[in-house]
């Protein structure tokens, strides 16, 4: 059961982010028309220096490390939870506006479900 959903942008550059509770925990995914499974980002706080730190498993051929890692980070420090970020987005024949879209379609939609 999805617990929270959005979408943000247009176009080719949309952006959709789901958000479960697995317990305490949080499990996100981020991705687009042409959802996969790209990269795996693991977001963990740590209470004694109060910080998050992230872990990154990228797949081969793979870019969707920057979305996931940066979503696992300001998930886990606002809400010091564990949060575990599935992220897949892909366009053929992408450009650089379109991958500067994405990634701020992403940043506002993290900023939204940390607002909530």
């Amino acid at each position: 059961m999805v617990e929270y959903e959005l979408t943000k942008g247009e176009g080719r550059a949309r952006v959709n982010v789901t958000v479960n509770s697995l317990g305490n925990d949080l499990v996100v995914r981020i991705y687009n028309q042409n959802a996969h499974i790209g990269a795996v980002a693991i977001g963990d706080y740590d209470y004694e220096h109060e910080r998050a730190s992230v872990s990154v498993i990228t797949r081969l051929g793979h870019k969707d490390d920057a979305l996931a890692r940066e979503a696992a980070y300001l998930l886990s420090k606002s809400t010091r939870r564990p949060v575990c970020v599935i992220a897949g987005v892909h366009l053929d024949n992408i450009t650089r506006e379109e991958i500067d879209e994405i990634l701020a379609n992403t940043k506002t939609a993290i900023s939204e479900i940390i607002n909530v």
